[in-house]
């Protein structure tokens, strides 16, 4: 059936990898009848991790979509990895949810996941909800992980559904703070029981504080309760759902997915609180003027599709979209709003895990999938005829860690850049570059976790073994000092002979941007112009390879000043080597230098890690440009540091802060390297070239 807007809850499972996401979901469909049992993480049989991948290292690798329908209404519940090389799943489950569900474990309370979940749905102005997890294992201490959410995120975090203990320190179960009952679990099923008189005074005294959030919802509601006059059930739902919806309550539900309790408290939770997707999105984007322009969620309205994800097998592509306006039937021609080309809607399904239901209408903020779009990728809007938006797409991180990627197996380079291309349908957040200069092929994304996956996704998907290396870096060679030399090809071999000589001058070129520059002063014919092109391109050519360590030319200046031809044994290819002739016996004396590229880099880090952050960078030959407050309690440092010290700085950043830091770094130019970097180039290009022997 197709639900209406008022009914659809679009929510997305956030926090700390390990804190019990997919466990949680887990619960939520056993709960409701969804699953006939309930599968564990560690036996690879849950709903959302059905990847082999994820299945293989016990943890979330992509985003999973899982249906909960639950009193008339439908729960779409985003599943995300925890960790952080696999940000670009949780970008793309943002991008659509309407709420944030932050999953804390009540072992560890808040950690540096759960801060990055805060901030995500803090930067999309959606409302939060905390779901603290596992509290009746061993080890569990529910009243630390609530303070540290509260310390951490203020007087928003609000409890509604707590836990009770016994004297020893067990949990008896939980308390719904609102309707006061007291759940247990009992022989693997869930009872309701009052509140043991012991515990009453502090239920009464923590459900007086959510009523106090609702006295602040309004005016209205102020004067009620300053008056002395109860709430009615109604009221009291109305006044915290403003509250949640404004940002000003983070409702806090507990519970354990294993047994249960607290899992319909959640669900009814997100019914009652959670907004449905016209009442906290406006969606944005340009028309096809450029123009920028709104669409609301409207379902009378024509039909436009955003497609948030997209996973790429062997039978094809699946498409996963939210409906953003109208609804969508199957046999719908839609136009992709990016290429323009039309896209012929077949089957359409509502996706659980990797399990697909067929259905005949998927209605105006509900979450679908369709098979076989050929011009289609994530982050692409489809629209009925008649409306031209591009809606806003999905932010990416910058990648950050890269490394070469090479076949194991001589002649495999197409298959790599081929299934990598396909891997990129599922994963834009990693960027493949063939680098023409080094003749390597780049794999970039979030760390080295996220390459790994792509790597084993290789290998079973596409049957490509490969092997990672640390990317070469691309330094150059220039010379220092002005030369005069001369290059004299002779040739004679019976029939034409081949004679070329020229005198040329090389200096290096100090102002401007450009690489090389030829000029000639020749007075008279002592070398026809027609060769003075030749003489130009033997350059050109020999700069490929400097004289130190084969690294490329740059800088130069050449001067042909004088020369000699002969009539019949000149041609363009005899001074074309007499110009190369020139530049090896010039070049080394005009005191050539290796130059290595140097990026500029932004360092966000909280304060606490500034010291460790800036004494790593000056380790890394960096130097610090300047330091700035932004937003989030961060420290922004503006540095510069040589390419070849930071290939691994995204590893040691995360470590050194973790997981709390994050850089962007670009190319800003070549500069002189220092003297002992220069002799490990060149003994490293000397090793090369023996072994090449």
């Amino acid at each position: 059936m197709a639900y209406t807007l008022d009914k659809i809850r679009n929510v997305c499972l956030l926090g700390h990898g390990g804190d019990g996401k997919t466990s949680l979901l887990e619960s939520m469909l056993f709960m409701t009848g969804g699953i006939d049992r309930m599968g564990k993480v560690a036996d690879g049989n849950t709903v959302s991790d059905f990847d082999a991948e994820e299945i293989k290292r016990q943890f979330s690798i992509q985003l999973s979509v899982a249906p909960v329908e639950f009193k008339g209404n439908i729960i779409n519940v985003l599943d995300t990895p925890g960790y952080f090389d696999f940000e670009g799943e949780v970008a793309q489950a943002m991008r659509v949810a309407d709420a944030g569900i932050i999953v804390v474990s009540a072992k560890n309370g808040c950690a540096v996941g759960t801060e990055k979940a805060w901030k995500a749905v803090q930067k999309q102005k959606l409302p939060a909800f905390f779901y603290i997890s596992k509290v009746d294992e061993e080890n569990a201490d529910y009243e630390k992980a609530y303070e540290s959410l509260r310390d951490a995120f203020g007087h928003s975090v609000t409890p509604f559904v707590i836990p009770l203990f016994d004297e020893n320190g067990k949990s008896e179960g939980v308390v719904n703070l609102l309707s006061q009952v007291f759940y247990k679990s009992e022989n693997g099923k869930i009872t309701e029981h009052e509140v043991p008189d012991s515990k009453k005074e502090k239920v009464e005294r923590l459900r007086g504080n959510l009523i106090e959030s609702v006295a602040e919802s309004s005016e209205e509601m102020l004067e009620k309760y300053f008056a002395g006059e109860s709430f009615t059930t109604e009221e009291i739902l109305a006044g915290l759902r403003q509250g949640v919806l404004n940002g000003d309550i983070a409702p806090v539900i507990c519970g354990s997915a294993f047994s249960g309790l607290g899992t319909m408290d959640l669900l009814r939770a997100i019914i009652n609180y959670a907004p449905s997707p016209n009442e906290v999105r406006v969606e944005k984007g340009v028309n096809e003027e450029g123009e920028e322009v709104e669409l609301k969620y409207d379902p009378q309205g024509k039909t436009v599709l955003f497609v948030f994800k997209t996973i790429a097998d062997q039978y094809g592509r699946f498409s996963f979209f939210k409906v953003m306006s109208g609804d969508l039937t199957p046999d719908m021609t839609l136009v992709n709003s990016r290429t323009g080309a039309s896209e012929k809607m077949g089957h359409i399904y509502i996706v659980k895990g990797k399990k697909n239901i067929e259905v005949d209408k998927i209605g105006c903020g509900d979450i679908g999938a369709v098979s076989k779009l050929t011009n289609t990728a994530t982050g692409d809007t489809l629209c009925a005829s008649g409306i031209n938006i591009k809606l806003h797409g999905i932010d990416f991180a910058e990648p950050c860690y890269s490394r070469a990627i090479a076949p194991k197996v001589k002649g495999g380079e197409e298959k790599i850049a081929s299934g990598l291309n396909k891997l990129r349908d599922e994963d834009p957040a990693f960027t493949l570059v063939n680098n023409a200069e080094t003749k390597q092929l780049i794999i970039s994304g979030a760390g080295d976790i996220h390459i790994d996956v792509l790597c084993s996704k290789l290998k079973n998907k596409f049957g490509v073994d490969v092997e990672l290396s640390a990317p070469k870096v691309p330094y150059r060679e220039k010379i220092r000092k002005k030369v005069s030399v001369e290059g004299k090809h002779k040739k004679q071999s019976g029939g034409h002979g081949q004679y070329g000589h020229v005198k040329m001058d090389f200096e290096p070129i100090y102002d401007g941007d450009e690489d090389f520059i030829f000029e000639e002063t020749i007075f008279g014919g002592s070398v026809p112009k027609n060769f003075h092109p030749a003489v130009e391109k033997g350059i050109r050519e020999a700069m490929a390879h400097g004289v130190l360590a084969g690294y490329p030319m740059v800088g130069l200046k050449a001067t042909l000043t004088d020369g000699s031809y002969h009539d019949v044994d000149s041609n363009e290819l005899s001074f074309k080597m007499a110009a190369r002739l020139a530049y090896k016996a010039g070049i080394p004396q005009a005191n050539p230098v290796i130059l290595e590229p140097v990026c500029s880099l932004k360092v966000y880090v909280p304060d606490s890690y500034m010291g460790d952050v800036i004494g790593d960078l000056n380790k890394r030959r960096g130097r610090i440009m300047g330091m700035t407050p932004v937003e989030g309690g961060l420290q922004m440092i503006e540095a510069e540091a040589p390419m070849a010290e930071i290939a691994d700085y995204a590893i040691t950043l995360r470590s050194m802060t973790q997981g709390r830091g994050s850089f962007t770094s670009k190319f800003e130019r070549y500069e002189e390297a220092p003297p002992a970097v220069q002799e490990k180039v060149i003994a490293e290009s000397q090793e090369k070239d023996d072994s090449d022997e």
